[in-house]
């Protein structure tokens, strides 16, 4: 009798032992999870207070100039979402290929870049842009504006 009451604490502790191996690798997936959903919430809000609007005249002259042989496009975007904005978390694109060599100062809006402010988004070219259509993106946070454009080479 007594030797199945030992046995019967054995099974009862080694349960006891598993089950509490189980509860912490359960607990620990579930906070990993839980923290993923979080980080996916905040990306997203941010995401939805952000919205940017190129305002930017495609007729202008002002869009593209050249200097030198090197050539640099500019166009004004407008923050018009909630969320303050930095030009360094800017992704810009011209005619659909990523450009590191841009530059973003604010033209209004004092100096942080807060909903209502205009920055200038200027486009460093190594040379000189080619005549015919082209197509600005410039992203942040997930939200894009696009800005297409006619350059007419001149007599060269």
């Amino acid at each position: 009798m007594g030797s199945v009451s030992i046995s019967h604490l054995i099974i009862f502790i080694a349960s006891l032992l598993i089950a509490a191996s189980v509860a912490g690798t359960l607990i620990a997936s579930v906070e990993q999870v839980s923290n993923s959903v979080d980080e996916q919430s905040e990306d997203l809000s941010q995401q939805v207070d952000t919205d940017l609007t190129v305002i930017s005249d495609p007729a202008s002259t002002a869009i593209y100039e050249e200097e030198d042989g090197n050539g640099t496009v500019t166009v004004l975007v407008k923050n018009t979402g909630r969320s303050t904005l930095d030009g360094s978390e800017l992704d810009v694109l011209l005619d659909g290929t990523y450009r590191n060599e841009r530059t973003v100062d604010l033209v209004s809006g004092g100096q942080r870049w807060s909903s209502g402010a205009v920055a200038a988004v200027t486009i460093d070219l190594d040379g000189r842009l080619d005549g015919g259509d082209h197509r600005v993106t410039v992203i942040a946070h997930g939200s894009r504006a696009t800005f297409d454009f006619y350059h007419e080479t001149s007599g060269q």
